[in-house]
């Protein structure tokens, strides 16, 4: 088994089965969250606390940051009890938050300037997928970046893309993957909501979908939870008005036009303005409802 010390900061539901995943694999994990409760649960589940970024950081091999954005991931480096005051020279921090790929670069440049490594590495698969070191990882960076983070990147992930020496190309292959994922749930969302107010049966429309050509994976993996009235945060809505938002920056400075993106991103914002942004994402057919006034389970 693997030995190496390893800090993960962030330890929401893909953190936490990331941290697992490498505590199983052999590691000596230190969880740090912002959150005390969830750095306790993590100690609880035999790892070691961190009260701070430069506490996970210290004398680790590589840190993996799994938290929201790039200003949360640029905290994390360079802020007050950041990475960068402890982590060791030559070690590799592993980004895998959804950015702007120019902010991914920048990072990268201002962090491998002190003589650390930077790779560029969001990840797509669920909590459950952390949980089984199954995700997928979409990675760029150099290649001495990738030699210090794959003992890491091999206990936590099914399928690594290597796609390219420069940091930024991981984050713009995960805005595709998030343009794509955005508009799949505003579609199923819209397209269940509109099923209930035909007097259709839901289950039977789940059971229908998943069977025809107008299937996808988000309706699939989404609409059990309108199915059973359960939005309880798997991903958040407000997560898909972040990444849609940076997808509509990206194709305005390259005046490319996305306005399939465009109305899915503005469902997200209604569904966030009506009180659901911290709701499970497939709250957008929960909008549909109330706008309409059809009922779905649970209301």
């Amino acid at each position: 088994m693997p030995a190496g010390r390893i800090g993960v900061v962030g330890l929401g539901s893909m953190g936490f089965g990331m941290a697992l995943s490498l505590k199983r694999a052999g590691f000596d994990v230190a969880g740090c969250d912002v959150a005390p409760e969830t750095v306790a649960k993590w100690v609880a589940e035999g790892g070691r606390g961190a009260a701070t970024p430069a506490e996970a950081a210290r004398n680790a091999d590589a840190v993996v940051s799994v938290v929201v954005n790039a200003a949360q991931t640029e905290t994390i480096l360079f802020g007050k009890d950041g990475v960068t005051e402890t982590l060791p020279k030559d070690a590799v921090f592993i980004s895998s938050a959804t950015m702007d790929p120019d902010v991914a670069r920048r990072l990268a440049k201002q962090l491998e300037a002190t003589g650390r490594h930077y790779l560029d590495a969001p990840i797509s698969g669920g909590a459950q997928r952390a949980a089984l070191g199954e995700l997928t990882v979409l990675a760029s960076g150099s290649k001495s970046a990738f030699a210090k983070a794959r003992p890491a990147l091999d206990a936590t992930s099914a399928k690594l893309y290597e796609l390219g020496d420069d940091a930024g190309q991981g984050a713009a292959f995960k805005m595709i993957n998030q343009l794509l994922a955005g508009v799949h749930i505003a579609a199923a969302s819209e397209a269940m909501a509109f099923a209930a107010r035909q007097g259709l049966d839901i289950r039977k429309v789940y059971e229908v979908i998943t069977a025809s050509a107008g299937n996808s994976w988000m309706f699939e993996n989404r609409m059990p939870h309108v199915l059973d009235g359960d939005y309880t945060p798997r991903s958040a809505v407000d997560i898909f008005v972040k990444d849609l938002g940076i997808i509509q920056d990206m194709a305005r400075t390259a005046k490319f036009p996305v306005p399939v993106s465009a109305a899915a991103l503005q469902m997200f914002l209604m569904t966030s303005a009506a009180g659901m942004g911290r709701d499970d994402d497939a709250s957008v057919a929960r909008m549909y409802a109330q706008v309409t006034g059809t009922k779905l389970p649970g209301q």
